[in-house]
């Protein structure tokens, strides 16, 4: 490996938002582009330990605009970057117990309505009508929709990878950034374990790990990682084909299809901030008496893999994009859970806003990194 003296543009993360940057970068004529990877391989990260669900079902308007836009793409990857990626559009069930809980749904879904995502409210006798395998007696509702579903994440990643090394980036694992040079208040190259890297532009794409990037640079960035893990299950053969995405809202607790099983997972609303990747075997065992609970048919099945990874989460569940006070110096991070299904519009946005001076194809303004020392924080409901 080689590793470049300079560059036009540095992109540190090899993750979607990573890869989807050095991709619309190279898409616009940019080809002096270097994305660094610190794993041994592209997706390795929180993008390749995700549960891969893409939805529309958000409850502020810009999230619901981005996944407008970034779900499109998705089903266009095939065509247009010449990878499959198993988009499996079994729909998303978000099922609700409590009465406050039914009333921000019914709200948001009249969010997404005006937005033109025609999300359905089900009452709660629809919602046991069409999961009959699952105890939901306490449910009072929920929200679904169709064209929900469920995305291989190693895939896109790669997709995107290959494609922008086809158009001339250079595409690095195994380089780990150590430094940030700023002169002035100017970026002016990147250090890493392979040496410099001069350059006057860089994307910090590194998820749960850009405040560290920031720290290297001097910038704080409000970005906290936070562990979650699930498994996957062996062979349900009593399983619907299409059976859905399925949410406990006010548990956290969330179910898929994957491959002949499931894949299960709940949230550790305990959960400490920091960078432990590790299973925590008492959780695992609370989340599959929670996960049984509901569905007595896991009773009978043995886990087939298991994993935790990483959510970069802000104080708003919002994620951050564009410039910092430090010149050249761009941040996209802090989607809180669901950056993997808006990385294919984040990398388009990063684009224009490095080239353009601002994000056109979706409005993405209020999601600036000077709101949260200027108090514009806009709280996401619909966070799992």
């Amino acid at each position: 490996m080689n590793l470049p003296t300079t560059a036009d543009i540095v992109v540190i993360g090899g993750g979607v938002m990573g890869a989807s940057t050095a991709y619309h970068l190279a898409q616009r004529g940019q080809k002096n582009v270097v994305l660094l990877e610190k794993e041994e391989f592209f997706s390795l990260g929180a993008s390749g330990r995700n549960a891969g669900g893409v939805r529309y079902q958000f409850g502020t308007e810009v999230n619901v605009l981005l996944s407008l836009e970034s779900l499109p793409m998705l089903h266009r990857f095939p065509e247009e970057i010449d990878q499959e990626i198993d988009f499996r559009p079994y729909g998303y069930f978000m099922f609700v117990t409590n009465e406050n809980d039914k009333a921000v749904f019914e709200h948001n879904i009249a969010t997404q309505h005006r937005l033109g995502v025609m999300t359905e409210w089900l009452d709660g006798d629809e919602v046991r009508r069409r999961l009959p395998m699952m105890n939901l007696d306490d449910a009072i509702g929920a929200s679904f929709n169709p064209n929900d579903g469920v995305v291989d994440p190693n895939s896109v990643v790669m997709g995107y990878i290959n494609r922008a090394t086809q158009m001339g980036v250079t595409c690095l694992t195994e380089v780990e950034v150590t430094g940030i040079q700023v002169e002035g208040s100017k970026i002016s190259a990147v250090e890493t374990n392979q040496g410099s890297i001069n350059t006057p532009i860089v994307v910090n794409a590194a998820g749960p790990w850009a405040k560290l990037i920031g720290d290297m640079a001097g910038l704080e960035i409000p970005i906290e990682p936070i562990r979650r893990q699930m498994m996957t299950t062996t062979p349900l053969p009593e399983l619907p084909e299409d059976f859905p995405f399925v949410i406990d809202f006010e548990q956290s607790l969330y179910w898929h299809r994957e491959g002949d099983g499931l894949l299960v997972g709940m949230s550790n609303k305990a959960e400490k901030p920091g960078f432990d990747q590790n299973i925590d075997s008492d959780f695992e065992l609370l989340t599959l008496e929670k996960a049984a609970e509901r569905m007595p048919l896991l009773e009978k099945v043995g886990m087939a893999s298991h994993w935790a990874g990483l959510y970069e989460v802000t104080p708003d569940a919002h994620p951050i994009y564009g410039s910092t006070p430090i010149e050249g110096f761009y941040l996209v991070g802090g989607f809180s859970g669901h950056g993997f299904m808006h990385g294919p519009i984040s990398g388009l946005l990063m684009t224009e806003i490095i080239l353009d001076g601002a994000a056109k194809t979706v409005d993405v303004s209020m999601l600036d990194f000077a709101r949260f020392a200027e108090n514009r924080l806009i709280h996401e409901y619909n966070v799992i």
